[in-house]
């Protein structure tokens, strides 16, 4: 089986404490991980060394909906974190690793994200271009500074 890996850096204006917060929130995930176009619903959510999630991305134009899962393997708060991800369709087998880091810089975060075992099936463009629509809303999501909002 085929698979290939994709790379994403980000520097984003909020703290490794508020960046890494939108990573173990099932609430923030739903927001800023489903690509545009897409609703996230959790349905399992255990962000711990050895807990899992399970998660479904909803096409909203289409209703199509397909859902994944995986297991935390490496969480340092605010420094790093290792995931897994599965998809449940056959046609999308292996499993993928997801590794974050999250490093302080002076304005904010600097972000990496490795995805690791992609099926070859998914085109490494098309992964690209969804992680930028994520990482998009990502920023959206952490960096406005709203007091007592």
């Amino acid at each position: 089986m085929s698979s290939h890996t994709i790379h994403l850096h980000r520097v984003l204006r909020a703290s490794p404490e508020k960046v890494y917060r939108a990573f173990t929130e099932a609430d923030a995930m739903c927001r800023w991980l489903p690509p545009f176009g897409f609703i996230g619903t959790m349905q399992k959510f255990e962000p711990k060394v050895g807990g899992s999630f399970r998660m479904s991305f909803t096409n909203f134009g289409t209703r199509h909906t397909h859902s994944f899962g995986g297991e935390y393997v490496e969480m340092k708060p605010h420094e790093s974190l290792r995931y897994t991800d599965r998809f449940d369709d056959p046609n999308l087998p292996g499993e993928i690793t997801v590794s974050v880091t999250f490093k302080p810089v002076a304005c904010g975060t600097e972000l990496r994200v490795e995805q690791a075992g992609i099926p070859a099936v998914i085109p490494a463009e098309m992964c690209y271009l969804g992680w930028q629509e994520s990482l998009l809303q990502l920023a959206q999501l952490v960096e406005p500074d709203i007091p007592n909002g």
